[in-house]
């Protein structure tokens, strides 16, 4: 079986950006405040239990227990709440959106570097608690990206119109996406698995959020995930000092804008609006506005003063919402958190925050890329042998690939490198002698090199395309078993839904996960199950 250690940055898969951050630029270390190492965790803990008061731990487990009255609980996440309360328990976070039935593969990697990182953690330092949280992104609004999934090359939809917090969202239509899921199930205990999961999750829960925590709780409890829904009055209260800071000063902009500067030899993730807060109620979420001293509610009518605003503010917390820029900070706040576990495009906007945190005085976690994988199976791992692929063949853009396979199958050298060195050379000599003649000859030795090596590249272009015809039952294999792997020619977990591997190999899909998956070692994993 083919096997091999493929880098994050060897991969091809991620950012210049990224790669920058996993290799420590020096350009970029103002930007984090630790790398994720095992030794850095220790400072940032220390760092954090100075900051972080056993009032917010209170209100935060109290939240949570709340938030877990209405299903059924594991031992291990019921103790992971209850250590919440203590001042040597901190929490290791993950977010994701509330895609329907997970959406795609990496939500379900992202929960595992985070379980995986909170046992790592509690091995090195079994003085303190590790607790792995997903934080839902109830707030969002996005809902045209997360009201379907990928199954077996369709599309399963969820057609509604959405307004408003997706949290909120009530679960109207889903019987008749369950109605479509099934049909492309077919029979079995996996599939009657998959259904009833489906069900429970989506038909008998009020709102998205309720659905998601359920769903998330069912597959992750059994590990102590703790799921935490930040769309509360009693959370936002804590938060209100930032919120306020935000209506007033407009910080955020600022110190954001500051730290782009930096960041402008790569691709900005998000920039900062004047004011960086939506007011949202059950269906309405927009931006705060503030233009010649008041403040509006973006496509409404809706009107403040700034004492009616900051009144506002501390009647109905609930009702102020922070966006790309705010919401981290406002994560930070809340938790004893240690670290954030994230993908490429979330740690790009993460890396603009480090001044923002620092003049709001709050702790900057650790950042962590998340696991990245490529699930395979036996048959598909035996078809790359028989064709002498390794995984770092498959990770390679489809035609350097092809073309690389053509050069190996070949009985003869398919690059003319040598034949357009003796031409230059031949032509280095004719210069020489044009140098001591009329500067016409000189014109046409230099229309002549160029045309002669033009054809060579043609020739050499014509003798690869001939090649390819020659092998072409090879490469076509080639192209279907890495078509396979890569769907669209893109990462497999960023459009496969996890039911499709559920399917076929049921729990040994997380048993595989959690045992092949290192957070803090930057390898893109390949998992063959």
């Amino acid at each position: 079986m083919p096997s091999d250690c493929i880098s994050y940055q060897s991969s091809g898969y991620f950012t210049p950006l990224i790669n920058d951050y996993l290799n420590q630029h020096d350009t970029l270390k103002p930007l984090y405040h630790r790398f994720p190492t095992l030794q850095n965790f220790k400072l940032q803990l220390e760092e954090k239990q100075q900051n972080y008061t056993p009032e917010f731990r209170s209100i935060l487990a109290d939240t949570l227990e709340n938030q877990y009255s209405s299903i059924e609980t594991s031992a291990l996440t019921q103790k992971n709440i209850s250590r919440l309360r203590k001042n040597n328990t901190f929490t290791v976070t993950t977010g994701h959106q509330l895609n329907l039935f997970t959406g795609p593969l990496y939500f379900l990697y992202k929960i595992v570097s985070a379980i995986n990182l909170a046992k790592q953690l509690k091995e090195e330092y079994p003085d303190y608690h590790f607790v792995p949280v997903y934080w839902m992104a109830t707030e969002d609004h996005d809902f045209e990206e997360i009201n379907y999934f990928n199954f077996q090359n369709k599309k399963i939809k969820w057609p509604r119109e959405s307004a408003g917090p997706v949290g909120r969202l009530n679960i109207d239509g889903l019987d008749a996406v369950l109605g479509a899921f099934s049909k492309e199930l077919g029979m079995g205990n996996n599939a009657k698995w998959l259904k009833d999961l489906f069900e429970a999750s989506y038909l008998k829960h009020t709102n998205l959020a309720d659905a998601t925590r359920y769903l998330a709780n069912e597959i992750f409890g059994e590990q102590g995930l703790v799921i935490i829904d930040a769309d509360t009055a009693d959370l936002k209260r804590l938060f209100i000092p930032y919120v306020k800071e935000e209506l007033l000063h407009q910080t955020s902009q600022q110190k954001v804008a500051e730290t782009t500067e930096l960041l402008k030899n790569y691709n900005i993730q998000v920039n900062p609006r004047e004011i960086n807060l939506f007011y949202i109620e059950d269906t309405l979420r927009e931006r705060i506005i503030l233009q010649d001293g008041i403040y509006t509610v973006n496509n409404t009518d809706r009107t403040f003063t700034e004492a009616e605003l900051l009144a506002e503010l501390n009647n109905h917390p609930e009702k102020f919402s922070p966006n790309v820029i705010m919401r981290p900070l406002y994560q930070e706040v809340i938790l004893p958190n240690l670290c954030y576990i994230g993908g490429g495009g979330e740690l790009a906007y993460w890396l603009e925050l480090k001044s923002f945190f620092e003049a709001s005085n709050v702790t900057f976690p650790i950042l962590l890329l998340r696991n990245s994988v490529l699930l395979a199976t036996q048959k598909q791992a035996e078809k790359l042998d028989k064709l002498n692929l390794t995984w770092a063949d498959v990770f390679t853009k489809q035609q350097l690939l092809l073309n690389k396979k053509v050069q190996e199958f070949s009985a003869f050298q398919l690059d003319f490198s040598e034949q357009k060195e003796v031409l230059q050379q031949q032509f280095a000599t004719l210069a020489d002698i044009a140098t001591k003649t009329d500067a016409s000859f000189t014109g046409a030795v230099q229309a002549q090199q160029a045309k002669q090596l033009k054809g060579l590249q043609n020739l050499e272009k014509k003798l690869l395309r001939a090649e390819k015809r020659s092998h072409a039952d090879q490469l076509e294999r080639i192209t279907l078993i890495q078509n396979e792997l890569f769907p669209n020619r893109s990462l497999q977990e960023r459009t496969v839904n996890f039911a499709e591997f559920y399917l076929e190999h049921d729990g040994k899909l997380l048993d595989k996960l959690f045992k092949e998956l290192k957070p803090l070692e930057q390898e893109f994993n390949v998992v063959v199950l």
